[in-house]
Order: C-alpha cells, then structure tokens, then sequence
C-alpha cells in the first residue's frame, strides 16, 4: 500500500512538473519568429519579410526588397541580399530572382539568386529564431574571379531612424551622424570607395533605445558598418561582411536579433481629413488598430473655443469595419456636427491635430497647386519668390539629337532611325521653351505635358478659375511667385505647356518621346537646374572647355528622344486643340498655330498606318484612346462632322480598359446628339458591373493599388470620373466618392493622417520627392503618389525620408489633377444642398 501510495504521489509530482515545465520553458519559445500564411517571420512588435518584395523592374534599386525588418511597426531594415560593392548605388548591378523555397515545417525560407553577367549564384537562407532571424548565404562554387574582393551579404538600415543615436561595435561605441563624414578612399582606377566607420563581430545599433535596438553577430567573417550617403545623397547604412574568395557552402553566418517590447501594440491612428470639412458633408474618421488591439468602446469629438478651452459635441461606440493589410479598422462617423469652429478628435490617449469645419474648407486648397509648385517646375524660365530663386532659367542649349538604338536608363529609347532630319548627336533648334520639370527630375516627358495642358484648360473651361497671383514674363523667361501680372494664371500655364508641345511639331514635324540629360551624373544632380549644363549649344568644333559665348565644346547638352508615335501625336493633338479653345485673350496667334497643327496631325494619321513604337514613354495599346481624345477635342474646337463621325465609330470598341476611356466619352456626350448619349449611358450601366477591381476593399472608399508606384493618381482619377459622371448621367455617379477621393488625400488613409499635398491641411507632406529632396523639404501644392502596399501587407509612405520615389515623388500633372479634385467637390457641395 505504501509502495502504491509512493508510486501515486511520484506520478501526480511528474505531472506537476509537466505543468510547470509548460508554464517554464514555452516562455522561452514565446518570441521565436514564426513563419505566419503570408511567408514571412513574425513575432508582437517584430516581422521579417524574406524577398516579399522585389528589386524595381523599372528604376533597379527601390529599396523595398531581399530581407526586411519591420520594427515596432516602422520599416527600418531592407536590401538583405549579396551586393556587388560596399554601398550600391541605384544604378548598381542587382541579382535575379530564380525561385524561392518556404519551409513552413522547418520555418524556414531558402531563395536563389543569380548574377547571371558574372555566372554567380547563391542561396540565402532565413530561419526565423528568438526575436530574430539566422541568415546565411551558401554558394555552390566560389566567387567568381571578376567578383573577387568585391561582393558580400549587406543589410541596409534607414539613417533616419538612427540619427541621434549610438551604435557598439564589439563593445566600441560610435554615433549615427546627421550629415555624412566617413572615411573614403580612391582605387587604382580613381574610382572612390567608402571606408568602414567600424569593423567587427558583433554589433548593436540603438543600445539606448529600446524601440530600435538591434543586434547583429556573425559568425563567418567581420562586420563592416558603412555610411552609403558619402557617396549618394538617398545611401542608407550599411551592415556588411565581405564573402570571401575561394570559399564555398555556408559563406556568411549572421543572427540578427531586434529588441522587442514585451506585449508592444502600435498606438492607434485616427484617419481623418486635415483640411477640415464643410458642414454638409459627410464625414467620417477611420480608427486604424494594431492586431492585437481590441476596439474601444468610445470616442469623442470636442470643439476648441477662442479661449482654448475644449467642448464635448459629440460621443459615440466606434463602428467596427474588420481587417485590411495588417490592421483592423473601425470607424466614427460625426457627420451630425455641422457648426463651423475648430475640432479635434480623441480616442484613448490619441488625440488629432486640429482641424476646421467651415462653408469655405476648399476655397483656398487648391491655390498652393496654382501659386507655388506648378511655376516651380517651369523649364526653360528663372523662378523667383521674394528672396529665394527656385531655379535659374535653366536648359537653354536644348537639344540633341538622342543616338538612335539606344535606351535610356530612365526608360526613353531611340528606335533604329531618329524619324527626324536630325543626325544623333546634332542640336535640333527650337526645342528651348516651355514646358515643366515631370516629376523630382529635370526632364520634359511629353505624356505629362499633354495630360497637364488638357487638365488645366478643364479648369479653365469647366470653372473659370481666373486667380492672378504670379507674373509669367515669356520674352524674358521670367516668372516672380507673389506678384500678379493682371493676366489669369492658369492661361499663361497653358500657354507655357502649349509653346513646348508644339515647339516639338514645328522642330521635327511631330510629337516626340521627351527630353532628358544623357548621364547619371547629370540625373542625379541636385540643386538648381541651371547648373546641369553651360547652357551653351554644344559643337563638336571647339574643344571640351572651349566657347564662343553661344556655343561650347562641353557635351553637357539634354537628348530629345524622336521617335515617332501616332498615340503620342494624337494625345499631343488633343492637347493644342482643346488649348486653342482659351489661348485667344493672352496669345492669339499660338492659339491659331495650335488648332491648326492640331488639324495637320489628325489628317497626316489618317494617310498612313498607325506608328506604335513602343517606348518607356508610349505604347501601342494607348493608341486607341489618345485617338478618342484628339477626336473629342477637335470636335469641340471645330465643330467639324468628321471628328463626331469618328466617336461614334469608336463606341463598338470600347470595352477593356473601360476606365480609360471614360473622361473623354463624358466629355463628348454634351457636344453629340441624343442617340450618342444613349450608347455611352448604356456602356456605362454595363460597366459598372464589371469593374468589380475598381471597388474598395478598405473602409477609405477608394481603390488603393497595390503597385510599386502608390496610387493618389488613381484616387484622383476615379473621384473625378464619378464628378464627371454625375455632371451626365447623376443616377448612375456616387457623388460620395468624389469626396472619398480628396478626403483620402488630406489624410484618410492607411498608415499615417498626413496629408498628401504639401502646404495643405494642419499636418502635410513636408519632406517629398522633388528637385529639392536633398534638403529634406518641399514644394507647396505638389501631390505625392501616397501610400505604398509593402507587399504583402506593410502601407507606408516616409514621411521623415524623401527618396522613395514610389511614395514621396511629386509628378507635374498631379497638381492640374488635384486643383480639378477640389473645384469638382466645391461644384457638388452646391448642388447637393
């Protein structure tokens, strides 16, 4: 009885010690990073994506692949991956994706890579460990010979995050500086490489704070930390062991760890519009949640009197909407408040800026577009503002001839003929005026020009917005910010956009790809865009440093790429007949060259088969459309049979790519009989059910793309299209998501509530993507592409760096588009009272 009685109590103690071993050694398993069903590691407050992403098929290196970290829900780490060099630069080599293997049951992730020039491939492997990954690169085969000395395992990590702050190399300690003061040293070659600012086995970033802590060992030779901005104003820091040579199987061993907060939940973000709301209109905040939050029960709207005091208007349970990326979402619709005044939001310990509600919200929304970041961009001219110039009156020496099969790393190409008199390389006369910098770069696209041409005269037409506030002074290639001129600004936009479209028709006969520096060097300058070249016309008579006031022997000259395109043509076409419309009062006789060149070019397609060359720029499935375009638009100037022939000709073709199509055919529609406006009424009923792709499947009311561009160009132009729709056909339009649109702009969207236009609403874009990036500033009224889907469920837009592109790149016809945007939705708000 004893020996049973024994046995008993020995049974129930090694059960009880199966308890507290569960209870004592699954805590030290807890924060093993698990791979989850989206194929990346993850853990509460930490997640690793393993070539979820991959390198930029159009611009290389985007950093936005290979492996990433995502700390405390900031994306701080990227390009884990075999480089070539210490700190690649955009334009450096990259590896191929050749297939990845997820090991799921082994939670582990194998991808295989190749540079397939130099015939080297590699394995990286990632296994998720505590608070952290193991990786390591297998090689089959050693280095190749022409790679010796020069490739290894790099990760890279944003500066911003660890400015101010420390770092401990094998116990050493050193500081993140704000501006770039590494060592560099110079080859045999010339060529300039960085030298590392510390070196050894293990290493910490961020030891003081707890956030942003990260620790770093290998095991297989030394770490090398390097400051990529010595040599690239957009270069990260750069965690690296070099691979090396005559070594093959496991090459590089590294345990990356991230300090995680125990139970670490993102604070919530309340998404709401920062430049307020007019008092009858719908509006509705959007509560954006971490996983593993829990909604509240309550949030409250209160009002800021004069005396700063706060009053309570309105209480309410947030409304649950469910899950979109990785956040869940509620929302909190306050559309009963009506009284104008100033409001914040709070929910929990978040609390919103202040923002206004008042009949006037959108008045003035538009005019830093007009006033500030469109005379910004104009080429060819000298922007003053006060005391600052913007930029001298730059690329005066336009243009050569681009070498004909060539392409262009900014994706132009030159087909096997130039199309034009001109042989590469010989200066094309006329092409010195007008036009706008496209984008944060210095080139004129010829797409961009057109587009901002047709949208600005809609603002003409449409609104009659006749703002007077900057003087544009042609013959002297002037224009002074803040100082009207008694002539409306946006004609003399259109005018400056029209005289660099048709410059190109009078030069070489038709419209051509774009205008663009020939070098990296010159692409990737910074500063005033006077300084890119002498603005001397280049002749290969005088030596490299030799001129004679007019021209020089310094090939420093921009290409016009020349190619002929008949969807170029046309989408030019459109643009010179619907600006002959309005150019009349400010300059008469280039309104009467544009119409009729306009007409020469719709009667030249005609004779002979359509030209699709494709390039970066154009394409042969455009062709269709820009044609549409061109016909409405000359219908509309001329009145002329022949073009209204052609539109209803078209209709039966209209089917994929719908979207496309439909501003124009909406635009027709007032200018074309009855029966024509039954057809498109009858297309768009059986459209809409087709567009399903289009419908939002997030509680902003918008369709967010999932590109590696962000889509604020396709916000804008949906809202538009239903603006435009409800103009025609008001049964069929959702006037709401006009409204959804620009509030989605001014801070209703995923990941942060800044707004997307800088210089608009309480909280804007203050660090962007424009020619003045390098200084960590902006341009007032430029639009940023927004928020970008880090695949496969990260929304981020930077808003403490400017050099994502897909992010924080402002692009010229944005801000036609958003001052459309604004004026549509003042439009609908008197109408819907």
């Amino acid at each position: 009885m004893r020996k049973q009685t024994s046995l008993l109590q020995s049974f129930f103690s090694f059960l009880l010690f199966l308890a507290w071993l569960a209870t004592a050694v699954v805590p030290l398993f807890a924060d093993v990073m698990q791979l989850n069903n989206q194929h990346y590691f993850e853990t509460q407050g930490l997640s690793v994506f393993v070539f979820s992403n991959w390198y930029d098929g159009y611009f290389r290196d985007a950093k936005i692949t290979a492996v990433e970290l995502i700390h405390h829900g900031v994306r701080t780490g990227t390009n884990g991956d075999v480089r070539i060099g210490e700190t690649p630069e955009q334009w450096a080599p990259i590896p191929a994706f050749v297939k990845q293997d997820v090991d799921s049951l082994n939670n582990c992730v194998k991808t295989y890579l190749t540079y397939e020039a130099y015939d080297f491939d590699y394995m990286i492997q990632v296994e998720g460990i505590e608070s952290g990954v193991r990786i390591t690169v297998h090689l089959d085969k050693p280095v190749p010979d022409a790679l010796a000395g020069k490739v290894g395992y790099n990760f890279e990590f944003l500066p911003t995050t660890y400015f101010e702050k420390t770092y401990l190399m094998d116990g050493n300690s050193g500081l993140f500086g704000l501006y770039p003061a590494g060592p560099m040293r110079k080859d045999v070659s010339g060529r300039v490489h960085p030298l590392p600012l510390a070196t050894g086995q293990t290493m910490v970033l961020a030891p003081e704070d707890p956030e942003r802590r990260v620790n770093i060992e290998s095991k297989l030779g030394p770490l090398q930390l390097f400051d990529g901005r010595n040599k690239a104003q957009n270069g990260w820091y750069v965690v690296r062991t070099p691979i090396e040579s005559g070594k093959s199987g496991v090459v590089v061993d590294w345990t990356l760890t991230a300090h995680v907060i125990p139970d670490w939940i993102r604070p919530p973000m309340i998404a709401y519009s920062q430049a307020g709301y007019h008092p009858k209109q719908k509006k509705t905040a959007v509560i954006e949640l971490d996983a593993h939050d829990a909604l509240l029960s309550q949030i409250t709207l209160f009002q800021i009197d004069a005396q700063g005091q706060q009053h309570l208007k309105l209480k309410a349970a947030p409304v649950p909407w469910g899950t979109f990326t990785r956040y869940q979402y509620g929302t909190f619709d306050f559309s009963e408040v009506k009284e104008p005044g100033v409001y914040v939001i709070e929910y929990g310990n978040t609390r919103t800026s202040a923002f206004r509600i008042a009949d006037n919200i959108y008045e003035t929304a538009w005019q830093p577009s007009l006033d500030v970041y469109l005379p910004v961009q104009m080429d060819h001219m000298l922007i003053n503002d006060a005391y600052r110039v913007w930029h001298g009156a730059s690329h005066l020496d336009d243009a050569l001839q681009a070498p004909v099969n060539h392409t262009h790393f900014d994706l132009y190409a030159q087909g096997p003929t130039t199309d034009t008199p001109f042989q590469p390389g010989e200066h094309i006369p006329g092409l010195n005026v007008g036009g706008w910098f496209d984008a944060g770069d210095y080139d004129i696209r010829t797409q961009t020009q057109y587009q901002l041409v047709t949208n600005l005269v809609t603002l003409w037409e449409t609104f009659h917005v006749d703002r007077d506030q900057t003087c544009i002074d042609q013959k002297n290639r002037y224009v002074d910010l803040h100082h009207p001129d008694g002539v409306p600004d946006v004609l003399q936009q259109i005018e400056h956009g029209t005289l660099a479209l048709l410059a190109q028709h009078k030069a070489v006969g038709h419209a051509i790809n774009g205008i663009i520096v020939p070098t990296l060097g010159q692409y990737t300058h910074l500063g005033d865009a006077l300084t890119m070249t002498d603005n001397l016309i280049y002749s290969p008579d005088l030596d490299s440093l030799e001129s004679d006031g007019m021209f020089s022997g310094t090939l420093d000259d921009r290409w016009a790429f020349t190619n002929k395109s008949s969807a170029l043509n046309y989408g030019s076409a459109a643009a010179l007949a619907a600006a002959s419309r309005v150019l009349e009062p400010v300059n008469r006789e280039l309104a009467r060259e544009s119409l009729d060149r306009a007409i020469r070019v719709w009667r030249d397609e005609q004779t002979h088969p359509p030209d699709t060359f494709r390039s970066g720029n154009t394409t042969g499935g455009q062709l269709k459309s820009e044609k549409l375009n061109a016909a409405v638009e000359l219908f509309i100037a001329t009145g002329d049979g022949q073009y209204a022939s052609f539109i209803r000709e078209a209709l039966p073709g209209i089917g994929q790519g719908f979207f496309f199509y439909s501003g124009t055919l909406l635009k027709a529609v007032p200018y074309m009989d009855d029966s024509f406006k039954d057809r498109v009424r009858a297309l768009f009923t059986e459209q809409a059910e087709r567009m399903t792709h289009f419908k939002p499947d997030n509680p902003f009311g918008v369709f967010i793309s999932r590109g590696t561009w962000a889509g604020n160009g396709g916000v804008i132009g949906m809202a538009l299209m239903q603006y435009n729709l409800y103009k025609v056909f008001p049964d069929l339009a959702d006037p709401e998501a006009v409204f959804a649109g620009l509030h989605y702009l001014y801070g209703c969207h995923p990941g942060s509530n800044i707004s997307f236009v800088s210089g608009v609403g309480t909280r804007s874009k203050k660090v962007a993507y424009g020619n003045n990036r390098a200084d960590f500033s902006f341009i007032a009224g430029g639009v940023v592409p927004g928020v970008l889907i880090i695949k496969p469920d990260l929304p981020e837009n930077k808003e403490d760096w400017p050099f994502f592109w897909g992010e924080n790149e402002y692009v010229v016809s944005l801000g036609a588009s958003h001052m459309l945007l604004v004026h549509a939705a003042m439009d609908l708000l008197k109408e819907l009272e």
